[in-house]
Parts: structure tokens; C-alpha cells; sequence
């Protein structure tokens, strides 16, 4: 905003998630002054338009971010997970307290109360891993509960591949692409009902959301999740049971449709490279001792 009245030209800004609902620096005359605000959801714009009123409502537009789409990827082949087998639960993020994987740990010590089978990996590394660690510990979940640190990139794609569900329980998000990423693979996900998540996670339909901060509910969507997963121990029940699976895979494949159409990456960078043209008006004239490199971009 101050390089831009000292040039004499506009500028623009992009607010996505502390910075517009944690911090706020200025925030009233940042959006006063800018020639257009891009936000990475509806919710975001919901927020700018009901928290700063006096903002000219066409200036604030949506730019979803989006994860590169892999053409004619299918969804994985639904399998039932046979009587006893675990069913393996995927979180990736930075080991930070907003992202509360505290709050995962807590979830799979209920899990392990009612025996229920799991595997839990988490995926990152941050000043929350000792923490982690004696929660760990106090519940008894080394068997079951795996830090793994800092994964690297090539290596995500085979933890995604053996996860049968990817979960998220941040406290505070924009709309996360480690959830676009899972589902772009057709896995089902698990996050909490916050910010622009159910824009990407339609309960029910692309995924599965839970209340946000309510253990219980959860820990009742992963059971119902496992349940849908699990072979019957009886084989007059199989037909009720792939009935039920099947809810899975009509999920799978939304989540994918979904991704691909509305969280696309390149299409969303284009899309967001046409807003700034759209902008940018011809310069009429020129200005003294301007710089002609400068002048050209």
C-alpha cells in the first residue's frame, strides 16, 4: 500500500487465514485502498464483507487454490477390511498446536479403549513433537500411533496409497490441499466443520466433517467410517455390508469429480492470472524519468 502511493499506481492484496482472522494489521484501510482483494474461499468473503461493511462487495473475489490433477487416475478398488484388520488412518501437517494432533492422539486412545483396531500415521515435524511424544506414551499408543517426521515429497504418494482415510483436526484453517490432495486419490477424509473446509468437504457427499473441538463426534464418525470398511462376520450380513461400502465409493468418486473441477490447479492459476489482466489498464501516458524495463512489465 505505501510502495503504491509513493508510485502513484494501485495495488492489490490476497488475505487467506491468520491474516485476515487472527492479526487484521490495518485491515480496514488495507481494503479501503486496494483495487481488488483475492480470498481462497467463501467463507473468507463472507468474513471481509460482514466484519468490514464499508468494503465494496465486487472488489473482494475468490480464488481457490488447487493441487495438480493426475488425468485418468481412478479411484483405488474398494476393499474390505477382513474381521480384526486395522484400518489405517493417515494426518499430515506441521506439528504445531493449531493444527491439534493432540487431539488425534486423545481420539485413538478412545479407539484403543473400545479395541478397535487402527494404525495412525502423522506426517511432519514442529516444536509440538515432545508433546506429542509423552501423549503418546501416557496412553499407551506406541503401537499404534507413528510420528514420522518430515516426510519428502516423492515419498507422500505411498502414504497417501496405504491410508484408508486421511484425517485433519486443525483448530484454524483456509481450506488445506493436504485434504484436496487425499481426495484427488479418492481417499475419504475427515475434518472438522470450520472456515472454508465444507466448501471442499461436503458432509456426506465428498467426504466427512465432524463438530468442530467435539471428541465425540470424532470418534463416531470414525467408527461409522470403519464400520463401512469392515468384511461382516457372518455371511448373511455381506450383502447388507457392500450395500453399505458402497456409500464409500460413490464418496471417493465425488471427492475426485470434485477436486478436479473446482480445485484444479492450473485451471485455478489461470483463472487467477485473468483477474490481474482484467486490471491492468494500458498506460496512457509516460511518466518523467521513468524506468523503460519497469514500464514494460
Amino acid at each position: 500500500m505505501v510502495a503504491a502511493r509513493l508510485l502513484d499506481t494501485e495495488f492489490s492484496m490476497t488475505l487467506h487465514g491468520s491474516d485476515l482472522l487472527l492479526h487484521a494489521t490495518y485491515l480496514d484501510v488495507k481494503l479501503k485502498n486496494c483495487t481488488f482483494c483475492s480470498t481462497v474461499s467463501e467463507y473468507n468473503r463472507r468474513y471481509i464483507l460482514e466484519h468490514y461493511p464499508g468494503v465494496d462487495a465486487e472488489k473482494v473475489t475468490v480464488a481457490r487454490l488447487g493441487v495438480e490433477i493426475l488425468e485418468h487416475t481412478a479411484p483405488p478398488a474398494p476393499r474390505l477390511r477382513t474381521h480384526g484388520e486395522p484400518i489405517a488412518l493417515l494426518a499430515v501437517g506441521r506439528l504445531h498446536a493449531v493444527k491439534d494432533h493432540a487431539f488425534l492422539v486423545r481420539a485413538c486412545a478412545r479407539l484403543h479403549a473400545r479395541n478397535v483396531r487402527f494404525e495412525c500415521s502423522i506426517a511432519g515435524d514442529g516444536p509440538e513433537r515432545r508433546n506429542l511424544e509423552s501423549l503418546i506414551r501416557e496412553w499407551g499408543l506406541e503401537a499404534q500411533v507413528t510420528l514420522l517426521g518430515h516426510v519428502q515429497r516423492e515419498q507422500m504418494d505411498s502414504l497417501y496409497d496405504r491410508a484408508d482415510a486421511v484425517v485433519l483436526t486443525s483448530r484454524s484453517e483456509g481450506i488445506p490441499l493436504v485434504l484436496m490432495e487425499a481426495m484427488a486419490r479418492g481417499k475419504i477424509v475427515l475434518a472438522s466443520a470450520i472456515t472454508g473446509i465444507p466448501e471442499l468437504v461436503i458432509a456426506g457427499r465428498t467426504g466427512f466433517l465432524y463438530e468442530a473441538g467435539s471428541l465425540d463426534d470424532f470418534v463416531d464418525r470414525l467408527l461409522f467410517i470403519h464400520s463401512l470398511m469392515q468384511a461382516p462376520d457372518h455371511p448373511d450380513l455381506r450383502p447388507y455390508i457392500l450395500s453399505a461400502a458402497r456409500q464409500l465409493d460413490w464418496v471417493r468418486h465425488a471427492a475426485q469429480v470434485h477436486v478436479r473441477h473446482n480445485f484444479n490447479r492450473s485451471k485455478n492459476l489461470e483463472a487467477f492470472g485473468d483477474a490481474f489482466l482484467r486490471h491492468i489498464a494500458p498506460q496512457a501516458g509516460s511518466i518523467p524519468h521513468e524506468n523503460f524495463v519497469l514500464q514494460q512489465i
